[in-house]
């Protein structure tokens, strides 16, 4: 029993064991609980207001989202450069880093704009009912015309993250969701004079979370400390080969997060042209799943960073030990989570069963409890595809995760979707069977990946340049030693 006792003091206490992963990981997950918990009102006010608003909120908003996801990807790598320099010691990069993410923000907002008016033709394409496709124009259309402050956002997090001080990223995000929860509540609704908007309440709401979390972290920016050691404001200049690093691995990174949404976009759009029960019933499934998955998502990040920053350090032994001490909180959690999805689902569609006032939804409901076992299912081995996948990027191995991503998604997830809910007129039960098998078949190609150790050479910063000393004159006496 000592024995036992000693091991596991020891895995706690050891550097890169559980507590310096939970230490780093816990703002993370209550960061990332927050996005869940703004999607998860989101979604239940929706479902208040109408059975056609919740069912095109997901289409609508992953579609927003998709398009995002390549910038938000690619500025977010900003935390693995902070990460990285922080290791090495080179501070004075670190605020420069991140202003480069900043710049890929602005392009990003100006793509999202320009895709607005091409929402109703591709709605339209998707074949989903009439009242569902003007639901889902107008709430893309108004994501999209405030995705640039939070692209920008993910950037600004990276530096905190990046230095393992993830605290302010938590109360931002948290200052984000109070804003979100309650213009949801006055503009979906009407309440307090404010306008009865449904669908496009909720898209506005969002947009002034994204909003109120930049300005917050522009507020933070603004500490003397932070210029002082990290150049955060005064690293504001566009630095051209710091910027092509940065594309150079960030980009994959945010194109394979641009993949594996669009590959669940592409699903959702399918499982849309089996009707509207259908459809809502899968967007609460996917949405009860975020709630849960979204913590594991803190995790990922810990890894990450502790990964750039061990590997910036050249220690990638303590790089592999925190993914593995990662892997297990993760995958512990999950499972727990797994049979309560499986044992008392109701608990989790109660929320959304609460006050909804469509005749359909006790079937609604009844599919929802049957989805949550599939869910149940794919989410513990999605363990493996969060917390290796985010090992790789923290190391740099972004191009194997997109292209990985790329394969995966089209040869088990969306060809096998269309053959099999299109051309062969499949029920959802086999489009969500081909869901599962496509998280658990990405989840072991991470782990294989990071087991190959090819990640352990890899660095995203530049080498530094030589510090020598000129050499002293020789008519000039050396200092005298005594």
């Amino acid at each position: 029993m000592q024995i036992i006792k000693d091991y596991l003091r020891l895995r706690w206490t050891e550097e890169g064991g559980y507590h310096q992963v939970l230490v780093l990981a816990f703002p993370l997950i209550l960061s990332t609980a927050s996005w869940s918990v703004q999607h998860f009102v989101d979604r239940m006010f929706l479902t208040w207001f109408s059975t056609e608003a919740v069912a095109a909120a997901m289409p609508a908003g992953l579609l927003n989202f998709t398009l995002m996801s390549i910038f938000l990807g690619t500025a977010g790598y900003t935390s693995t450069f902070a990460a990285q320099y922080f290791g090495a010691g080179r501070f004075d990069r670190v605020g420069p880093a991140i202003w480069q993410g900043i710049y890929v923000s602005v392009f990003g907002w100006l793509v999202l704009v320009a895709c607005i008016p091409l929402a109703g033709p591709i709605f339209k394409l998707a074949g989903h009912e009439p009242l569902i496709q003007a639901n889902e124009v107008i709430y893309f259309q108004i994501l999209a015309l405030g995705a640039g402050p939070a692209i920008a956002a993910s950037a600004m997090s990276g530096f905190f993250s990046g230095l393992s001080n993830p605290w302010p990223v938590v109360w931002v995000n948290l200052v984000a969701t109070g804003v979100n929860v309650v213009f949801d509540y006055l503009m979906i609704f009407g309440k307090f004079g404010f306008p009865r908007w449904g669908m496009k309440g909720a898209a506005v709401a969002t947009v002034l979370s994204a909003v109120a979390s930049f300005i917050v972290y522009l507020i933070l920016f603004a500490r003397p400390a932070y210029n002082q050691r990290y150049r955060l404001l005064a690293g504001w200049r566009f630095d051209g080969p710091l910027f092509k690093r940065l594309l150079k691995f960030g980009f994959p990174n945010g194109a394979q997060f641009f993949l594996d949404v669009a590959g669940f976009t592409v699903f959702l759009f399918l499982i849309g042209r089996l009707g509207t029960v259908n459809l809502a019933a899968t967007n609460i499934a996917f949405n009860i799943n975020t709630l849960a998955f979204m913590p594991m998502i803190g995790v990922g990040i810990a890894v990450s960073v502790l990964v750039g920053q061990f590997l910036g350090q050249n220690r990638p032994d303590l790089a592999q030990r925190s993914t593995f001490r990662g892997f297990h909180l993760t995958l512990v959690y999950m499972s727990a989570v797994a049979a309560l999805y499986v044992l008392v689902p109701d608990l989790f569609v109660a929320p959304f069963a609460r006050n909804a006032h469509e005749k359909n939804f006790p079937q609604i409901q009844e599919l929802t409890i049957v989805l949550l076992r599939f869910v149940a299912v794919y989410s513990v081995f999605d363990t493996m595809n969060i917390v290796f996948s985010s090992a790789l990027r923290g190391a740099g191995d972004t191009r194997y995760v997109m292209f990985m991503i790329v394969a995966v998604s089209l040869l088990v997830l969306v060809i096998p979707s269309y053959i099999g809910l299109v051309v062969l007129g499949g029920s959802i039960y086999l489009g969500w069977t081909i869901a599962s098998a496509y998280v658990i078949i990405l989840g072991f190609s991470f782990l294989f990946r990071f087991l190959g150790g090819k990640w352990k050479s890899m660095r995203v910063i530049e080498e530094a340049a030589p510090h020598v000393l000129p050499p002293l004159p020789p008519e000039t006496p050396g200092p005298e030693i005594g």
